[in-house]
């Protein structure tokens, strides 16, 4: 809500979903919505009208996809995969199937039809309590003016592509095609009245490297175009008319900002060593093979994480051997010879699905996912498993297998991968013969049994996102229950302490790739517990590095013993917190401002 701060400015609050400070213009955005037209058909209009709506469907399928195209090209295959959900939306039949029979029965033309029954869908998914869910409305609204401007054959999305000078643009909300499509020149940073940190318009805030704020109530009403004010992404704030006192603010915060830009250039090309000595491993998780560039620039020591989702997305047919091959081998010869680490296919869970899963589960987490699809599909998983053993031959690929729950699947696993290395043998193609093969600890019973598993394999790889959410049975999507997704939950720390244990019985080094690694007040907690390599997104990689280069080793596992004993999430977030800060203060100090 509104709130006053120095005389004659306003600060409107509202949720921090992408760093940054801006200060300009305002554009109030409301969207143009075309009144959709009704009239009834003749019985023997009908199959024409049927054909129409199948030709827009396909015409808005294309559309899709080559958005999905130029934002994977842009901004990388996660940015792209938002558009996954937008291609479920619009081939799914028993939307379709209900748009037929309204034309059929009711005699209704196309655009009304489809209009009808969408707004129904999007209606009842915004009554429904799960945050999650309700975000999805803004998806089908995308899907929804797509289908209709075909229909209606007018130009979508193309009001924002043409702004005349740069602007704060405020609107109810964004959608993804909204976001990719603005003109980025003029667009200083964003404001909505609906959204959240789950929203995806707020992850291609956070891509496109834009200031937003979402969540900010009856911002329209409250708003005027030409309005002068800034916009805070770190601290969810909207300042109409700022005083002197906040621009000056402000301007300190920038400063810091720059300072602390210019400290994390300085560590990128520097290893990540603690102050009393001990050398860390800081790598980069990477969704396809473009992104070696930002790996490289990142400062990372090689890729600890390589998604290959994005290779089976939105396919009639899985990538054959050797598109796969190629792709891995430019990777690995591109940061030769630092290591590249390839999961092996991961799909299931919160990741939509190609052709592979047509049935619908209950519980898509607890499901036909990762390598329980894998190994029931021998003929798809084996040409993956050539194409990472071909490109082992560069001398710095690794092999990881995801979702391992116990030494079955692993064993089943490795004795599929020995058939592929000898059918590579008879076709007289190089591989690695030593390739190291590791597991991803992801599933409490996979770190309960780590004893067993680190006999059969060379590293481990700690998936912290799926170890919390099975190890606590808490979906952080839900908003309901998301305050209970604790990363520093005695039991989490345990089972990745267990892990480092089994691992160094054996010799083995432990990498953590989930978002823990990722996190900056964390960082000290997961040196402590043992763990030897991070991963994570490129951006984050000078930030962890710049932690690292400031706490001492012996202090980090001084917290980590301390907080194998505590019994509070809590406190041992806060006393990690507090040691990370102590250490790094700018890191912290220069995203704060007193209002």
């Amino acid at each position: 809500m509104a709130a006053v701060s120095h005389e004659g400015e306003r600060v409107l609050r509202g949720i921090p979903v992408s760093n940054g400070v801006c200060r300009g213009k305002l554009l109030v955005w409301r969207k143009a919505e075309a009144e959709v037209p009704h009239w009834e058909l003749r019985e023997d209009e009908i199959p024409a009208e049927i054909e129409r709506l199948e030709r827009a469907l396909v015409a808005t399928r294309q559309q899709l996809l080559d958005v999905q195209r130029r934002v994977r090209e842009v901004m990388g295959a996660q940015e792209a995969g938002i558009f996954d959900a937008h291609l479920l939306v619009l081939e799914d039949r028993v939307l379709v199937d209900e748009v037929t029979r309204l034309i059929t029965e009711e005699r209704l033309n196309a655009e009304y039809a489809y209009h009808l029954v969408a707004q129904k869908y999007m209606a009842a998914l915004a009554a429904v309590e799960d945050e999650y869910l309700r975000e999805r409305v803004a998806d089908m609204r995308d899907v929804t003016a797509r289908v209709l401007s075909h229909l209606m054959g007018r130009a979508h999305g193309v009001e924002l592509a043409h702004l005349h000078e740069p602007v704060i643009l405020v609107a109810h909300d964004l959608t993804p095609s909204d976001t990719v499509q603005m003109d980025k020149s003029k667009v200083l940073g964003f404001a909505t009245e609906v959204g959240s940190q789950t929203s995806h318009t707020a992850i291609l805030a956070r891509s496109l490297g834009l200031p937003a704020v979402v969540g900010i109530p009856h911002a329209l009403r409250e708003l005027e175009t030409g309005q002068y004010a800034l916009l805070d992404g770190f601290n969810g704030l909207l300042i109409l008319h700022p005083s002197d006192q906040t621009l000056f603010e402000y301007g300190q915060l920038v400063r810091r900002q720059l300072t602390l830009e210019e400290k994390l250039r300085e560590v990128v090309d520097q290893p990540a060593v603690t102050l009393d000595g001990h050398r860390v491993w800081v790598l980069a998780n990477i969704e396809q093979a473009e992104d070696v560039e930002a790996v490289r620039l990142s400062g990372a020591e090689g890729v600890g994480l390589f998604r290959t989702e994005y290779l089976y997305i939105n396919r009639d047919h899985p990538p054959d051997e050797e598109e796969q091959f190629q792709a891995y081998r430019k990777v690995a010869v591109a940061l030769r010879p630092q290591p590249v680490i390839v999961r092996t296919l991961d799909l299931g869970g919160d990741k939509f699905l190609s052709h592979l899963v047509a049935q619908q589960e209950m519980n898509p987490f607890l499901g036909w996912r990762a390598i329980r699809l894998c190994l029931q599909q021998p003929e798809m998983f084996g040409a993956q498993l050539r194409a990472i053993l071909r490109a082992s031959a560069e001398g710095n690929v690794k092999l990881m297998y995801p979702m391992i729950s116990g030494l079955e699947e692993l064993c089943q696993a490795n004795e599929l991968l020995e058939q592929c290395k000898a059918q590579l043998r008879e076709r007289g193609q190089p591989f690695n013969e030593s390739i190291e093969i590791g597991a991803m600890i992801e599933i409490p019973s996979a770190a309960l049994v780590a004893d067993a598993l680190a006999r059969r394999v060379r590293f481990f790889s700690i998936g912290t996102n799926d170890l919390i959410q099975y190890a606590l049975a808490v979906d952080r999507m839900n908003e309901r229950i998301a305050h209970l997704y604790e990363p520093t939950h005695p039991a989490i720390l345990r089972l990745i302490r267990r892990t480092v244990e089994a691992a160094e019985a054996q010799g083995l080094r432990v990498s953590v790739c989930g978002e823990m690694a990722g996190e900056p007040v964390l960082v000290p907690l997961l040196l402590g517990l043992g763990v030897h390599e991070l991963s994570a997104a490129p951006p984050l990689v000078p930030r962890i590095k710049y932690v690292i280069r400031r706490i001492r080793m012996a202090e980090a596992r001084a917290l980590a013993q301390w907080a194998l004993e505590c019994e509070s999430a809590r406190e041992i977030l806060q006393r990690s917190r507090d040691l990370a800060r102590e250490a790094a203060p700018l890191l912290f100090e220069a995203r704060t401002v007193t209002l």
